[in-house]
């Protein structure tokens, strides 16, 4: 037994190393979300909330729209805005029309299945105490990842 652990652990290491070196990024985004929105346009979906989203005619504003756009900024993205609800959001997602779903969904979202879903933030204005989430295309992990690390600076 002793053997075989002193062949396995020389083994992993090899293989991780050789994973780093062919530049594989841990979390992954396997259809680019991150690379396409930085520096680009980010597609992002929102559903009218009493106090977090605001929708007058093409505008969108409110507390989850300024941090939506914030989050662009910080990617040298901008916004680009589709107005529906969570339902035809959620499915823009899964089809690859949208990068980002806001509007008052909050961390007991039925979405779980068919979303990617950041932690709670009670801390967003216009929150009332709700633990607000934000959805992502299912499996963009780096993209998702970025977003919480965002939130988690601009919300604590």
């Amino acid at each position: 037994m002793g053997h075989r652990r002193r062949l396995t652990v020389p083994l992993a290491i090899g293989i991780v190393l050789g994973l780093a070196g062919c530049g594989l990024q841990v979390p992954a985004d396997p259809n680019g979300t991150l690379e396409r929105v930085s520096d680009g346009t980010l597609r992002a979906g929102a559903s009218p909330d009493r106090s977090l989203i605001e929708v007058r005619g093409d505008e969108v504003s409110g507390a989850e729209a300024d941090v939506v756009e914030a989050f662009a900024s910080s990617l040298d993205a901008r916004v680009e805005w589709t107005v529906g609800s969570e339902e035809q959001l959620v499915t823009g997602l899964e089809e690859g029309d949208l990068d980002l779903v806001v509007g008052g969904i909050t961390d007991e979202t039925p979405w779980i299945d068919r979303a990617g879903v950041t932690r709670g933030f009670a801390d967003m204005p216009g929150a009332d105490g709700r633990n607000v989430v934000m959805l992502v295309p299912l499996g963009e992990n780096r993209f998702l990842s970025t977003l919480e690390t965002f939130l988690d600076e601009e919300l604590g």
